[in-house]
């Protein structure tokens, strides 16, 4: 019997026991990276007097720390995913991830600036040890079991679902009614106990994962097809260092000045603050480098790096505008929306919050009860800490029920609306697969498209929404359904093209350059994360001049003007595939 068949005589609901185990510690990873990000925007712009306060910083200031932190989160993994496959083994390296994001989170929770700033320092790096090498074990357990592959990523993706979901909703809520400390322990809480779960498990995974053989031979590389190689040049590497040094002072320099008034070699640059100049020098240092770079493959592969070069241009914008659903649409939602809610309103908000909690909850109880009766004596401490972690879920949860049953007026939480987006692909993931797996399957340009478009028209609702609110206005109270209908036509374009990108990736890209260029796509993801924040930070300035019917106009036209242009693309961008669909 092969490792991988012995993984599968011990199945729950149809893959093996291992997986879930994974799936657990994906779920509470996610719980404690989207609980705490929920909370830290409002938790830092939020007022210095009153029940609950908050630091008082300038959306600008917070955006650009959050941006920053985003940025290091998608970059960290690179060389985090490196150790792992290279040194210390996936196993080791989710452990020590682990451990660090939990005492980053417990850093949070003291609430001084010395300690924020080593807690996002350490849930940066613990980030960079556990994303890569938690699915880098998945791949292990399926090699050879293609069939069950996606299914079982299917699964895994579930878990971060749930996992968002349940971390907005519950360290959202106990931030905001409780306390912001209580909010960012809760995280840190269910990073330990994750992190516990998963270190007992470790008998389900026999000798995958583990510290890897050293080897003292070398792999020759032999060129497949008399494929024309493309070794860095001298201009090469020095356009990629000018890119590396310019992107770096931009990233730290941008928090640094916003938060502390700090400028990285303080001078001037042509008018422009030292910021956007460094940003601008990494931009057209990366362009020239694809320029003088891509032009020396052969034609096929030239081609295909043109278009996934394309492709990634469209996910930095995506992203950018995306990625204000952490930044600043906790702000217009907590400023600008209306969320008190009386009598039969007040109910009718209460039951469906009772649903779309309890159903969810129950599905993945489910799924723990599985798992125990497969795996309960063979991985006791495992299974009874993972058992204690959803005791305390459903404990708050109940004691969330009760308190909000006190009132016949209620109080929508800033955060709860977060949690629309995971609840969103819960439902509609399932109907996207099945449109990709049809007859129907649209090609990537349309793809691209519709990711865009749908992007737009969901901020398109925000800005109609916020048409009357007039230019320096502070606050009004604007119906929460048009925050419905942006995270949901958000969460479409995201099913769209999302997963879109690592798919094309893999298949134009050659295998000799699959990791390298895995790093470009999450750069690009970096990037628009940066940006989200650099440009979300500057609504209140934005707001004040124009409107902030203006400010969502910007995340509407831009978005459904480049899914326009993928589409006038279609012809380019299908003959440069080369018959890659």
């Amino acid at each position: 019997m092969s490792n991988t068949d012995k993984f599968f005589s011990k199945t729950v609901i149809g893959h093996p026991a291992a997986l879930f185990v994974l799936f657990f510690t994906e779920m509470w990873e996610r719980f404690s990276y989207y609980g705490m990000r929920a909370i830290l925007v409002i938790f830092l712009t939020g007022a210095i007097l009153g029940d609950n306060p908050g630091w008082g910083w300038s959306s600008s200031a917070a955006l650009s720390l959050l941006g920053t932190y985003a940025m290091f989160a998608y970059l960290a993994p690179l060389a985090g995913g490196w150790l792992g496959d290279k040194k210390i083994g996936y196993r080791n390296a989710v452990v020590i991830g682990a451990l660090l994001m939990t005492l980053g989170h417990a850093s949070m929770a003291v609430e001084t600036p010395t300690f924020l700033y080593i807690g996002i320092s350490l849930l940066v790096i613990g980030t960079g040890f556990f994303k890569p090498n938690i699915t880098s074990i998945i791949s292990k357990i399926y090699e050879g079991r293609d069939d069950k592959k996606d299914g079982a990523f299917n699964i895994f993706y579930m878990g971060v679902n749930a996992g968002a979901f349940l971390g907005i909703m519950l360290c959202g809520w106990v931030g905001e009614k409780v306390g912001w400390s209580f909010g960012f322990g809760l995280a840190g809480i269910f990073m330990l106990l994750g992190m516990i779960q998963f270190y007992y498990a470790q008998p389900l995974f026999g000798e995958i994962g583990g510290v890897p053989e050293k080897y003292d031979k070398k792999l020759d590389i032999k060129k497949e097809n008399n494929e024309k190689l493309n070794p860095f040049l001298p201009l090469d590497i020095l356009l990629i260092l000018i890119f590396v040094v310019s992107a770096l002072i931009f990233i730290i320099n941008d928090p640094l000045s916003k938060i502390g008034g700090i400028d990285i070699l303080n001078f001037s640059y042509f008018g422009m603050e030292n910021s956007l100049f460094f940003a601008l020098v990494a931009f057209i240092s990366f362009i020239t480098l694809l320029l003088v770079r891509i032009p020396r493959y052969t034609t096929i592969v030239r081609d295909r790096m043109i278009v996934f070069t394309i492709f990634c241009l469209f996910t930095v914008f995506f992203w950018a505008a995306f990625e204000q659903g952490a930044g600043s649409l906790p702000l217009y939602t907590r400023d600008f929306t209306d969320r008190f809610l009386e009598g039969n309103s007040a109910l009718i908000f209460k039951i469906v919050d009772i649903s779309v909690t309890i159903v969810p909850l129950l599905v993945i109880t489910y799924v723990l009860i599985s798992l125990f009766k497969k795996t309960f004596t063979e991985i006791l401490f495992s299974n009874i800490v993972l058992g204690l972690s959803f005791i305390i879920v459903w404990g708050i949860i109940i004691f969330k029920i009760y308190s909000e049953s006190q009132s016949t007026s209620t109080e929508v939480p800033i955060t709860w609306f977060a949690i629309l987006n995971s609840l969103f692909i819960i439902i509609f993931a399932p109907l996207f697969s099945k449109w990709w797996d049809s007859s129907y399957n649209p090609p990537a340009s349309v793809k691209y498209f519709l990711g865009l478009a749908l992007l737009g028209i969901g901020f398109g609702f925000l800005a109609f929404g916020a048409r009357n609110v007039p230019a320096g206005a502070d606050s009004a109270s604007l119906s929460m359904m048009w925050l419905v209908f942006a995270y949901l036509f958000h969460t479409l374009g995201e099913l769209c093209l999302s997963p879109m990108g690592l798919s094309y990736l893999s298949k134009l890209i050659p295998a000799r350059m699959i990791a390298f260029m895995f790093g470009v796509y999450y750069l690009a993801v970096a990037i628009g994360n940066k940006l989200a924040h650099y440009v979300g930070g500057d609504i209140d300035k934005i707001t004040q001049e124009y409107s902030l019917s203006g400010f969502f106009l910007i995340f509407t036209i831009i978005p459904i003007a480049l899914g326009f242009i993928s589409l006038l693309l279609h012809p380019i961008i299908k003959k440069s595939m080369h018959g890659i669909k």
